[in-house]
């Protein structure tokens, strides 16, 4: 009877839950926001200051704003971080020179009070490019394992095919479940 009763409540339930895309400029949060909303690639120029979208998957209402990453927006990242669920960091799997800065953004971002209960999905994005790196040799670049305070999932993708990132939303409609 629960299992039934839960089914038909979330027929109903329009709970929305926040979440930040950021990452480097170039690493493909536009191109994966809209691949999300969508499922086809929009060919988008950097963003400055933010895109905002209302994204239902699976009957899971997402608020998804997408933030520009260049170096002069990175400091106002903050400003967004209240009542953020869900981070997803978007890593260019191809830019080994800048992985520290991706590295650096994150312990910052997991050191915000604001951010305290939020959970992370790692998109390791531009997987179809030669040369680029696994998502398990990002995850051990990234020490991701000394995160202890908050769920992480770290998910291969291509924003340009789609390919990975529904195993990513599917990660964070798991943790909305629990």
């Amino acid at each position: 009877m629960g299992y039934v009763f839960s089914k038909i409540w979330s027929l109903f339930n329009n709970e929305e839950h926040k979440v930040i895309i950021v990452g480097l400029d170039n690493a493909g949060k536009t191109t994966i926001l809209y691949q999300i909303l969508m499922n086809e690639v929009v060919h988008t120029s950097p963003t400055i200051g933010s895109n905002v979208e209302e994204v239902t998957w699976k009957n899971i209402h997402f608020l998804m704003w997408d933030i520009g990453g260049q170096d002069s927006l990175r400091t106002a990242w903050s400003t967004y971080y209240a009542g953020t669920q869900f981070i997803i960091l978007v890593i260019d799997s191809t830019d080994r020179e800048r992985l520290h800065i991706s590295k650096a953004e994150l312990y910052q971002m997991l050191a915000n009070e604001d951010l305290r209960h939020a959970a992370v999905l790692l998109y390791a994005n531009k997987q179809d490019l030669k040369g680029s790196m696994s998502s398990a040799e990002i995850s051990q670049q990234l020490n991701l394992t000394s995160v202890k305070d908050h769920a992480w999932h770290i998910q291969a993708c291509c924003a340009l095919t789609g390919e990975g990132l529904y195993q990513g939303l599917e990660w964070i409609a798991n943790q909305i479940r629990r």
